[in-house]
């Protein structure tokens, strides 16, 4: 049986399948508190838990903030608009006042990759690593295999396709790797300009073609077109990447009947999906935010050391 003893979340590539099977148990053990009358266990009374966001956020920070009231810690919410960054304080500074006030965890979202690692060299409390640049994002992720398993039953076998903007996203590096520890196939198709560079090396499939994608897929996870990111023109047009890579029904008309489509959010809404598939029968995309709640709950849970009963 596995045991926790981790003390930060930093991603998945390091984390073996036993532990990420662990998280999503521990979550699954959590879920059924977010439907009683009462939404709240005592495990974390007398913790706090600090929310320093230096990014855009509204599911992440949400969810993680339930998560936390939830499980009855203290949460402070921080971002780079509200703090003494804006009068020029470092990142490390702004940790390390932070740590000074007694608090339990750090989650942070940055947009430097290895922001979080970083931290987690320099403070006492548990880093949780809620997205650096493009590097990690591996709640994401978990709420993404326990979506899966919870549907599925499984996730070993299962083809789950990622399509869209590969280079520039997170959310795909963590769902590869957590998705091939637990023995899925994967296989990532969008532009070629927006591929990483060896990105097989991680033993996915590439693919330029939809159709190839989509056919045989049991999961498509429909990624957020990162204009934001973007440093130059990467594609011929919008027009052209909805008509490629846009997923509408009529690109679903051969898939199996029982495909999940997923997207991390947020949706442009007749960009990567049109409405009728982001609300269809397909959809298993507001399942994502709810299981969000539990994941995070069952991290903090884990990282808390906490040995009680849930």
């Amino acid at each position: 049986m596995a045991v926790w003893r981790r003390k930060h979340l930093l991603g998945l590539e390091d984390l073996t399948k036993e532990e990420i099977e662990l998280i999503l148990n521990t979550a699954e053990s959590f879920k059924e508190i977010s439907v009683r009358e009462v939404k709240k266990v005592p495990t974390l009374r007398g913790k706090t838990v600090v929310l320093l966001f230096f990014e855009s956020s509204t599911r992440t920070r949400t969810s993680f903030e339930l998560a936390a009231k939830r499980l009855s810690a203290d949460t402070v919410s921080l971002s780079s608009t509200t703090s003494s960054v804006t009068k020029g304080e470092s990142l490390l500074d702004t940790a390390k006042n932070i740590e000074a006030m007694n608090i339990d965890f750090i989650v942070i979202r940055h947009q430097a990759s290895g922001a979080a690692y970083l931290l987690s060299k320099i403070v006492s409390p548990s880093v949780i690593n809620a997205g650096d640049g493009f590097h990690e994002h591996p709640t994401q992720a978990l709420l993404d295999l326990f979506t899966i398993r919870e549907k599925k039953k499984k996730i070993e076998g299962l083809n789950v396709s990622i399509i869209g903007d590969i280079s520039h996203s997170r959310v795909a590096r963590s769902n590869i790797y957590g998705l091939k520890k637990l023995g899925a196939n994967v296989c990532v198709c969008g532009p070629p300009t927006l591929i990483p560079k060896d990105i097989e090396k991680l033993g996915v499939k590439i693919t330029y073609d939809i159709r190839e994608a989509i056919i045989e897929a049991d999961v498509l996870n429909v990624l957020r077109l990162q204009l934001e990111r973007q440093k130059e023109n990467l594609f011929s047009s919008l027009k052209e990447y909805i008509r490629l890579f846009g997923i509408d029904k009529e690109k679903l008309k051969e898939v199996k009947k029982e495909v999940l489509i997923m997207h991390p959010g947020p949706v442009n809404r007749g960009i990567e999906l049109s409405t009728d598939v982001a609300d269809g029968q397909y959809s298993v995309i507001l399942d994502q935010v709810t299981n969000g709640i539990a994941v995070r709950m069952g991290i903090l849970y884990l990282l808390s050391g906490v040995k009680e009963e849930i």
